[in-house]
């Protein structure tokens, strides 16, 4: 049966034919170095404070056992609280396992920061292929570790800590309330899965239609996932904890907000993972934006539907953080 791709949103596809071969669909390993360069360039003019609203510090805290030290950011509003310790998000950036540092995509999680009057820590992990799994979830574990430990030196409150990532971000912070769960860690009071990486196969029917169209297309993911597991990828012993999306047990997880766009590769493993949150007796809100691809809130955050995203996000927290 032929996959048609589904269309963009006309916003979204006006922005993104006006970035042209800027955003490629499907980077291969051998382009890993030049987006890392090129990451590192941005890096360079993001401002943690938000020009003063917030104070931000470099930590590095103990990492697993046996593995270097976890860089954390973290950054917390320079007025007074406004209903004593804060809520805490704690972030996971996005790229692939591949990419990133623990300033990427840091924009989105202060305006929550902002509205939430919240502290938030972004953890930096491991990358592959440099660093196949488990190192990157092991990293994002140890640092939740820390943070639930010190949340009371940083002004936010041990009991209302949220999880949160998007695209590999979002993957690892499903990891780690499996991880939290199994071992009997920190209980997260929710998580944001926002279109989250969570399945190896790579071989679902959106990742099909997708491939080749718009942003991280199947070929990108393919490269991605064989540098965290190598020539395990797509076998039958990978792990839950790599890919989320391989667990057999949901049961007993914090709640979760999920969204991605109807028109990425992520679609199908994103509906089916809440879908099994539900069936497991668990509690899931789904949002498919329509004619959204992936990361098309960072991409275009002006946009109508990027707008109408965050305002989901934000409000889900509202009522998280008002339990």
């Amino acid at each position: 049966m032929l996959l048609v791709p589904p269309p963009f949103d006309p916003e979204l596809d006006v922005a993104l034919a006006a970035a042209g071969p800027t955003v490629p669909s499907g980077p291969t390993l051998a382009d890993i170095a030049a987006l890392r360069a090129l990451q590192e360039s941005a890096a360079v003019g993001c401002d943690p404070t938000d020009g003063g609203a917030f104070t931000a510090t470099d930590l590095t805290v103990p990492g697993p056992e046996g593995a270097p030290g976890v860089p954390l950011l973290v950054v917390r509003p320079t007025a007074p609280s406004r209903n004593g310790p804060r809520p805490v998000i704690y972030h996971a950036h996005g790229g692939g396992m591949v990419l990133g540092t623990n300033r990427a995509g840091l924009e989105v999680v202060l305006e929550w920061a902002r509205e939430l009057d919240a502290v938030v820590v972004s953890v930096e992990y491991r990358l592959a292929p440099e660093h196949p799994y488990p190192a990157g979830v092991e990293d994002v574990y140890a640092g939740l570790l820390w943070t639930a430990g010190h949340a009371g030196e940083l002004g936010g409150d041990p009991e209302r800590i949220v999880i949160a990532g998007a695209s590999a971000g979002g993957g690892l912070t499903a990891a780690l309330a499996l991880l939290a769960r199994d071992r009997q860690g920190p209980r997260a009071l929710g998580q944001v899965l926002m279109y989250p990486m969570l399945d190896d196969r790579n071989d679902s029917p959106s990742a099909h239609q997708m491939a080749g169209v718009g942003a991280w297309d199947r070929t990108a993911n393919e490269t991605a996932w064989t540098a965290v597991l190598g020539e395990a990828r797509g076998g039958p012993d990978v792990p839950a904890y790599a890919a989320p999306a391989r667990a057999t047990d949901l049961s007993g997880l914090p709640p979760a907000f999920l969204d991605v766009g109807s028109a990425e590769t992520f679609r199908d493993e994103v509906v089916d993972y809440a879908s099994r949150i539900w069936q497991a007796g668990g509690i899931a809100e789904l949002h498919v934006w329509p004619g959204g691809f992936h990361g098309f809130d960072a991409f275009a955050p002006h946009t109508t539907l990027s707008r109408t995203a965050r305002a989901a996000r934000l409000a889900w927290l509202r009522r998280i953080l008002a339990r």
